[in-house]
């Protein structure tokens, strides 16, 4: 076992465990899991930056209207100055 490594125990439903020794080709069970769990947790991630920004960019949709109002006003404002 590597360093980075810490033995856990886990169980998994036999249609898991059986596409995972399907699919692991030369490699262990354990090395087939680790990359199906690191593929697994970098599309959550993924998933959760899509989300993150998907909210972000609609905030500012409100924003671009109040921003406009403003730029308007302003306009305004100095337009009477001259």
């Amino acid at each position: 076992m590597t360093p980075n490594r810490k033995a856990k125990t886990f169980t998994l439903e036999q249609d898991l465990l059986r596409e995972i020794e399907r699919t692991k080709g030369k490699v262990s069970t354990s090395e087939r899991v680790n990359e199906l769990l690191k593929t697994g947790l970098e599309a959550e991630r993924r998933r959760s930056l899509h989300r993150e920004a998907a909210e972000f960019f609609e905030a500012g949709r409100n924003d671009r209207k109040e921003r406009r109002a403003l730029q308007s006003a302003s306009l305004r404002s100095l337009a009477r100055e001259d």
